[in-house]
Order: C-alpha cells, then sequence, then structure tokens
C-alpha cells in the first residue's frame, strides 16, 4: 500500500470530516528490527465533532495525533484534514521569556496576521480562555492551568478547523483539571472546532466527548466505539459519566489482558 499524506490543499474532498485516517499502520525500527506501533488504523472526525482516543500506555494513541498533525508519516495508509491541524501538548511548551501574550502573537504572526492586528487578536483571545487581562504576564507568573489556558490560546491563534490535544491536562491536578474540563468544552461548542483528543483516563473521555474510541494494545487497532448521548455540561461524577466509564473501563482492561497473554 503506498504511503501518502493528503491534505486538503492538495485537493482531498474534506468537506464532510475535519479529519480522515484510512487504513493507516504505523511501524519503527528498533534494536530488535521494525515494530508495528499501528495496525489498521480507519477513523473520520466529522466537523465539529469532539472525539477522544483512549488506551492503555503505548498502544500508538500519541504516535497517530502525531501522523494526523503531520509531525511523522505514516508507514501505510493516507491522512487527509480539512487544513492544517492545531496541536496542543501535555506540556504547555510556552516560551518562558514571552509574555502570555506574546506568545499567542508569535502563532499569529507564523500564520501572516499584520502586527498592528495581532495584540487586539491576542487580547481576544485571552479573554475567550478567561484569562482577561494576562497579556503581560510572564510565563513564571501564572499557574499550571493559566499555561495550559495560554496554550489552548495560542494553538485557537493557528485559525485551524482540527484542534488536536495530546493529554493536554494528565499534569495538572484534579480541580484544575475539572475547570479545564468546563472551558475546554465551551471553547469547543463556542468556536465549532473538531477536536480530537487522547487521553488514559476514561472518566475524562466519557466527560469531554461525543464519540470515545478506544485502542488496542500495541499494535494499536481500533477496538471498539462509543457514541456519548449524555447531554453537556457533563460532570466527572454524573451517574451516567460513571456508568459508561465502568463500561469502557472493563472492556479496556480486557484489551490489556488479551495483550499480555501474548
Amino acid at each position: 500500500m503506498a504511503t501518502t499524506l493528503a491534505k486538503a490543499a492538495d485537493g482531498a474532498d474534506t468537506t464532510e470530516y475535519a479529519a480522515r485516517i484510512e487504513h493507516v499502520s504505523k511501524s519503527f525500527t528498533g534494536p530488535a528490527g521494525p515494530q508495528l506501533v499501528l495496525d489498521d488504523i480507519t477513523l473520520d472526525v466529522a466537523p465539529g465533532e469532539f472525539v477522544t482516543l483512549l488506551g492503555a500506555s503505548g498502544c500508538g494513541k500519541s504516535t497517530l495525533l502525531n501522523l494526523v498533525a503531520g509531525l511523522d508519516r505514516p508507514s501505510a495508509g493516507t491522512i487527509s484534514t480539512n487544513g492544517r491541524p492545531a496541536l496542543m501538548f501535555q506540556e504547555h511548551a510556552l516560551f518562558p521569556w514571552l509574555t502570555a501574550g506574546k506568545n499567542i502573537e508569535l502563532a499569529l504572526r507564523l500564520r501572516g496576521v499584520p502586527k498592528a492586528e495581532r495584540r487586539g487578536r491576542a487580547e481576544e483571545l485571552l479573554e475567550l480562555v478567561r484569562l482577561k487581562g494576562a497579556y503581560g504576564k510572564r510565563v513564571h507568573e501564572l499557574s499550571g492551568g493559566m499555561r495550559q489556558r495560554v496554550a489552548m490560546a495560542r494553538a485557537l491563534a493557528q485559525d485551524s478547523q482540527i484542534l488536536l490535544m495530546d493529554e493536554p491536562f494528565a499534569a495538572l491536578d484534579a480541580i484544575t483539571r475539572d475547570v479545564l474540563h468546563d472551558e475546554l468544552t465551551r471553547i469547543w461548542r463556542e468556536t465549532g472546532l473538531s477536536v480530537l483528543f487522547v487521553t488514559h483516563n476514561v472518566r475524562e473521555a466519557v466527560r469531554l466527548a461525543q464519540r470515545v474510541v478506544l485502542l488496542s494494545s500495541r499494535p494499536g487497532r481500533v477496538a471498539r466505539e462509543w457514541r456519548v448521548d449524555i447531554p453537556q455540561p457533563r460532570r466527572i461524577e454524573d451517574a451516567p459519566v460513571a456508568e459508561l466509564s465502568v463500561e469502557i473501563t472493563e472492556e479496556l482492561r480486557g484489551e490489556i489482558r488479551r495483550h499480555g497473554q501474548h
């Protein structure tokens, strides 16, 4: 199978999806030879859809996200996206010598936004993530949650139709993470973005997503999907969230057990 990475700019028809992953596999060469990390993944993300990728550590979730972002190429299969995705990592990756506002302006500059417009747009984005007035603050003056809000604003500054998020709240305490779940849900609903969100936290996946996709242990394959019809806003402790989380956790445990028997 030919290895290609298709983009909308190359003429791909992206009217019905924000991202399309078709029969994608990925191998890496290690000391023991080629290792298959992802095997024949097919997955679509619809415009405006929030999808979480869930699976045990090492199942290839982050690898798949990097492929969708264009940071690496699949060994087989094709990936098409509606424009260039924005990517947000677990680490905020802010430049400490720049203020919060200047970190956002950097993304705007790389996008070609005129200098005269950048500050105003940066302040609008800070207000969107509820950090109004933080334009001049340095990174060391911000809490962990505030830094992730700035990172989110910087991702939004890229004006992408799809936001890729690689466990962005994993390093935060439970209360801060809960608040940022609310903020992300609000921003997603206000902007109409498509979101592909990687996590190993089952309740986080159910709390946020319209659809949860479970990857099997290595090599990663789509093991099962769940449509989450629980109305937003949701809470981690809500009974329907807990009930679906238990079902998904049992399926995840089964995948881990099957992997351990190989």
